[in-house]
């Protein structure tokens, strides 16, 4: 038992020896959309996430990335009763995997995020039920996200990355 606390104390110091912190800030483009709708069409919203994150080296090119994000994502909903738009606010949590060759870079993992509050305005109603703040709309989602991007000098990159969500929101 000595031993195993001994190689991951020591794995802790090597990593933190080639670690980042740093802030991270992007655009969202973000659709709710689903099977039930029937006439309904809904429209892409442009928002924002923002918040931290921290590369650790793992071995060679491969790091993890837990980061941690405010997200503001939504959509906007048309049909023949009314127009509705919607605006989630989301703490996310994904941890990629990422590996670097040169200035590019790729990464993908899971993502999780919970519903803080939601924005609504317009005539479609989406919750049959009723039952409090949260009701059309469900607290938790598991995504999994894939993304890629280049770094053209040690603290300064850029990337695309996207969620899939493998949960239902509604």
């Amino acid at each position: 038992m000595k031993h195993v606390l001994l190689f991951l104390t020591a794995l802790l110091l090597a990593t933190s020896a080639h670690a980042q912190f740093g802030i991270k800030a992007g655009v969202n483009a973000a659709v709710l959309d689903g099977d039930n709708l029937g006439s309904t069409s809904t429209t892409y919203k442009t928002y924002y996430h923002a918040g931290v994150f921290y590369e650790a080296e793992l071995i060679g090119p491969v790091s993890i990335q837990p980061e941690l994000l405010y997200s503001l994502q939504g959509s906007s909903f048309k049909d023949a009763v009314g127009n509705y738009d919607a605006k989630l606010h989301y703490l996310n949590l994904p941890v990629l995997a990422k590996v670097t060759v040169g200035p590019v870079f790729v990464e993908a993992g899971p993502q999780f995020g919970l519903l803080l509050r939601k924005d609504a305005s317009g005539d479609l109603n989406v919750s049959s039920s009723g039952n409090g703040p949260y009701s059309g709309y469900k607290r938790g989602d598991l995504s999994l996200c894939a993304g890629a991007g280049l770094s053209w000098v040690t603290s300064c990159w850029a990337g695309a990355s996207t969620p899939a969500s493998t949960t239902s929101t509604t």
